[in-house]
């Protein structure tokens, strides 16, 4: 494997680095979807089951989002430090994260256990769906702390030119998993205790792979003790790069929230349920792009880092072809085969028929949605942190959560919730990409090399 990412083919450099990385986070799914699969199809309670795990979604989201708000926000920072060649600060960077990392998860743990109940109910839970939404999330949440540092470590492992490395992180996991989901669900008779029984185990083995590796001899990059205790200005420029993925994150967070809260208003526990499955869907048919961009990111940053911009702008350009042809092609799967998706998580008639129609509706004009994922990762990867956080905000916070708010009340019931998205898709892309186009593209990256 070439850590060096200014030699040879930029598309090359970046498969090398996706494509590991997509397979780790296509299979990153089972921790989560394997739980609903199985849950979703459990006799008499499948439905109501599938629902309280959807009314975790919110909290799970809000740990991801420090999560990549010190992960995601240290990776890049590392490295364009290597890219510059300045290895100190590469391990500063990498060390203060981890710091940030371990010492929040502990608080955001206790912060989630102490405000469960109301935080469940105004997300939308019944007394229906609360026992099995608290079952679940009392068990899931002792992981916090394993979940946090084996994803967030991970990116570093991923910044070092280690993809098959960081790829592993999230096989083991998964597979461990996948393993362990029906012996406690359905062998020992645990329910949705035992799908999170199975999930905070996978995530700890996978947190120890991680730091295991890190401290090891194969990584270019060292621990070291002085820098444990991060500066000031260190989590200011950590936090500042990462608001980006911890704002997309914790929007994300947001509008699961009003969507739930407003398909429990206007239909009931059935339509919580249908927007259970569309997320799920909405994960899996995401995550290769998110593979892709995410290989990118430090292919990016370090030929930022070099000052070769001729190289970054192949890239770009590399991966967004790439992204429009995957989202086309997933955009036309799910018009074709919406039923197999939707009974992936349950078989109930009643929800078969609402989700197929809400499928449909919820991913029209999928295609947008890589002009996102490609103008967030420039900006990101480039350590563009003000530019990245206003077009976070922009796609889900000024236009999703309005949107979802107000088209109910204009006469269109559930599915004003569902149009929310494709909109936000079209609009928050296409100003992501232009804006990426107009500053970054056509200003810094116009240099010549080495200037």
């Amino acid at each position: 494997m070439n850590q060096n990412f200014g030699e040879g083919p930029v598309w090359k450099n970046i498969v090398s680095q996706a494509v590991p990385l997509t397979i780790a986070q296509l299979v990153q799914l089972l921790y989560n979807i394997v739980d609903r699969i199985y849950i979703g199809h459990l006799p008499d309670i499948g439905t109501e089951a599938l629902t309280g795990i959807g009314l975790t979604f919110p909290i799970i989201l809000f740990v991801t989002a420090f999560t990549n708000l010190f992960g995601m926000g240290g990776a890049p920072l590392c490295s364009i430090a290597r890219g510059a060649g300045n290895t100190r600060r590469a391990e500063e960077v990498m060390t203060g994260s981890f710091t940030l990392l371990a010492g929040s998860s502990v608080v955001i743990m206790g912060i989630c256990y102490l405000f469960m109940e109301p935080v469940l109910y105004l997300f939308g839970a019944s007394d229906a769906t609360y026992v099995y939404a608290s079952g679940y999330l009392k068990v899931y949440l002792l992981g916090t702390v394993s979940v946090m540092i084996g994803t967030g470590m991970n990116f570093f492992i991923n910044s070092q030119g280690f993809p098959k490395t960081a790829m592993v992180t999230t096989i083991l996991g998964a597979f461990l998993n996948l393993v362990l989901d029906p012996v406690f669900i359905f062998l020992f008779d645990m329910g949705v205790e035992g799908a999170a029984l199975a999930t905070i185990l996978s995530q700890t083995a996978s947190a120890v792979w991680v730091m295991a590796f890190l401290l090891g001899k194969r990584p270019l990059l060292r621990f070291r003790k002085e820098f444990l205790r991060p500066s000031r200005k260190l989590v200011r420029e950590i936090t500042s790069l990462g608001l980006s993925g911890f704002i997309m994150s914790a929007t994300n967070c947001a509008v699961q929230v009003v969507c739930n809260a407003t398909v429990q208003s206007y239909g009931g526990d059935l339509y919580v349920g249908v927007m259970t499955v569309l997320n799920s869907v909405r994960e899996i048919l995401t995550l290769p792009v998110q593979g892709l961009t995410n290989g990118a990111q430090p292919v990016l940053g370090f030929n930022y880092g070099a000052k070769l911009y001729k190289r970054v702008k192949k890239g770009i350009v590399f991966t967004t072809a790439i992204g429009a042809l995957y989202t086309a092609a997933a955009w036309l799967l799910v018009l074709l085969f919406p039923h197999f998706f939707i009974h992936l998580f349950n078989s109930d008639p009643e929800l078969l028929d609402a989700g197929i129609h809400a499928l449909r509706i919820y991913f029209f004009g999928f295609i947008f949605m890589s002009l996102q994922f490609s103008g967030q990762m420039v900006f990101v990867a480039l350590g563009k942190s003000k530019q990245a956080i206003f077009f976070s905000l922009l796609r889900k916070a000024i236009i999703v959560i309005p949107l979802t708010l107000l088209l109910p009340v204009w006469g269109m019931g559930v599915d004003g919730v569902y149009w929310a998205e494709p909109a936000s898709n079209l609009i928050g892309g296409t100003a992501a990409f232009t804006g990426m186009m107009l500053s970054v593209w056509r200003k810094e990256l116009s240099q010549p090399d080495g200037t």
